[in-house]
């Protein structure tokens, strides 16, 4: 089956409710069963608002996820969180965000937490099969389990709750091989349902070795990416066997540092990640320049990279484009000659809204560069740090915007 053309697509993460702010800084006097509730609401209602946007893709909005790289930390073994950032006040940066002390062998017995928030997701949408959503089941899915432990554990990281933090439960255990082409399959039928593919998002292990100090068993960021790639690894292969069609690897610290370092040594840590999901589901990494309180981190060129990313084991390639007033352009007519070029279309760092008119102009300029079954489009980046009324209007006129275009080329689908 040819690839959907111009479909449109979210990065993984989505703002938080205001309640579920609150409540992370109350946590301690909720129950496990009413943490369990809090995950569910939240991760229900960044689904509706992604349905309501009429997005061909959605995720679970990462509602679990008190920090991107901080509540993966919170399943792995041999890491000492830090209690407080070194500097918590004064302008947003990098450094309020602090670094964690590794005090042991780098383990994650019970996986990384992504199986249960896919589970989660996947549960919840097949919820609401009456409003027209509708989900395949896996025929072999991951034994994990569902209950009010993991909604605790997941509540209890994103609020750093020490009590909480790392979870519980048994350990996961290896599983056989899944068939060549078993997973990609799965996705091309769910694609042909009225309901959306769902996706699920994991940091690479570069970009998940970045908050953490090297010590004498790990020397330096290297030997903690290399420690990192086999957990990272085991739980994409444990999401492609729960029957998750759709993967992001996120490494947005390899293109904000592929200036400084050898891209190629960049492309082989993330080919042995993928090695056992790639061409099993549809695959796809974000190349982004960090956007954390929405400040990048490195410069914001793609020029670097390319062409040795070109080599990434992936069917779809995420770049920011909006952010940067569409420069570098061309690079996404290289990137479709291999993959799908997955567009920035929506600035996620501008409260500028832009109309469908403007994203239907940016497909067009895209259109220019690849043809329309190699092109996907998103916001820039994940949606935590723009506003929620903001992020609801941006995905709204993306979509709208992408179906003027389609119209205009007479595709099939609007």
């Amino acid at each position: 089956m040819k690839p959907q053309p111009l479909r449109t697509t979210v990065i993984g993460s989505y703002p938080f409710p205001g309640w579920l702010e609150f409540a992370c800084q109350h946590l301690g006097q909720f129950g496990e069963a009413d943490r369990a509730e809090l995950v569910d609401d939240a991760v229900a209602i960044a689904v509706k608002d992604q349905l309501d946007a009429g997005l061909d893709v959605i995720t679970d909005g990462e509602q679990t996820r008190l920090d991107f790289n901080l509540s993966f930390y919170g399943f792995i073994e041999g890491i000492e969180l830090e209690s407080a950032p070194p500097r918590r006040f004064g302008p947003p940066a990098h450094d309020q965000r602090g670094k964690h002390k590794v005090v042991g062998e780098l383990r994650a017995p019970r996986g990384l937490g992504a199986v249960e928030d896919f589970e989660r997701l996947r549960r919840l949408v097949r919820r609401g099969t009456d409003s027209g959503v509708a989900v395949l089941p896996h025929p072999n899915p991951l034994p994990l389990g569902e209950g009010t432990a993991t909604g605790a554990r997941s509540a209890g990281t994103r609020a750093g709750s020490e009590s909480a933090v790392g979870g519980s439960g048994p350990a996961r255990t290896a599983s056989p091989p899944l068939p060549a082409g078993e997973g990609r399959g799965e996705g091309e039928r769910q694609r042909k349902l009225d309901g959306p593919v769902l996706k699920a998002s994991v940091p690479g292990p570069y970009t998940l070795s970045g908050r953490l100090l090297p010590n004498d068993q790990y020397k330096n960021r290297w030997e903690l990416t290399e420690a990192l790639l086999p957990l990272v690894r085991a739980e994409l292969d444990a999401l492609a066997r729960a029957g998750c069609t759709e993967i992001c690897v996120d490494e947005p610290s390899m293109s904000c540092y592929a200036h400084r370092e050898d891209p190629r040594r960049f492309v082989n840590i993330f080919n042995r990640t993928v090695e056992a999901v790639a061409g099993k589901c549809h695959l796809s990494t974000h190349l982004c320049f960090g956007n954390y309180k929405g400040r990048a981190v490195g410069p914001r060129r793609y020029a670097p990279m390319f062409p040795a990313f070109l080599e990434l084991h992936v069917d779809e390639i995420h770049v920011e484009m909006a952010s940067r007033e569409f420069a570098e352009l061309e690079v996404i007519g290289e990137i479709a000659k291999r993959h799908i070029a997955a567009v920035g279309i929506v600035d996620v760092k501008s409260y500028y809204i832009e109309t469908p008119e403007d994203i239907a102009a940016r497909v067009r300029a895209c259109l220019k560069h690849a043809p329309p079954e190699k092109l996907a489009f998103a916001p820039d980046c994940g949606l935590s740090q723009t506003a929620r009324w903001a992020a609801k209007q941006k995905l709204a006129n993306m979509v709208n915007g992408v179906r003027q275009a389609r119209q205009a080329l007479h595709l099939t689908g609007d």
